[in-house]
């Protein structure tokens, strides 16, 4: 799902004009260390996976129903890695819609499911180690962030 009908209610009201946008991101590690990226198909840029939490949703719900949409995955959220927002974190879609976004970025593991991109929201999904992220297109924040999830696993990988 593109666009929750909230947000496309939202947008009918606005217009393509600056919204913030509440959301979460799943920093789903596997045993190795390695962090899921997913490349994401509207911008064709690699962040960890996530989205807008809805109306009267729990950000660690918005987590587990985001990984699920996009990825086919169930995962135990563990814990919070940290709050982020800023300049970064402002995006420009390409059909003109901007939002500027807060992300509450979540420490997950993996329960049930292979990572399966849905072919909508999300074109393709790899694990990555830290020393690889130079390799991918990353968004504005993630490497602003993402230093701060390997640092959570690392901190947090005997748990």
């Amino acid at each position: 799902m593109a666009m929750s009908p909230y947000l496309a209610a939202v947008r009918a009201k606005l217009g393509p004009d600056l919204l913030m946008m509440p959301s979460v991101c799943g920093c789903v590690f596997d045993d190795e260390g390695r962090l899921l990226m997913a490349e994401h198909g509207d911008v064709g840029l690699w962040a960890a996976p996530g989205g807008a939490v809805d109306p009267d949703e729990r950000p660690e719900d918005a987590v587990r129903r985001e990984l699920r949409e996009e990825l086919d995955i169930d995962v135990r959220v563990r814990g919070v890695i940290g709050v982020y927002g800023g300049p970064e974190f402002r995006t420009r879609y390409p059909n003109g819609h901007e939002c500027a976004y807060m992300i509450a970025m979540y420490g997950c593991e993996l329960v049930s499911g292979t990572p399966t991109p849905d072919g909508d929201e999300i074109r393709d999904a790899r694990w990555v180690r830290e020393d690889e992220l130079a390799g991918l297109r990353l968004t504005p924040w993630s490497p602003l962030a993402l230093p701060d999830a390997y640092a959570w696993w690392r901190a947090h990988a005997a748990g």
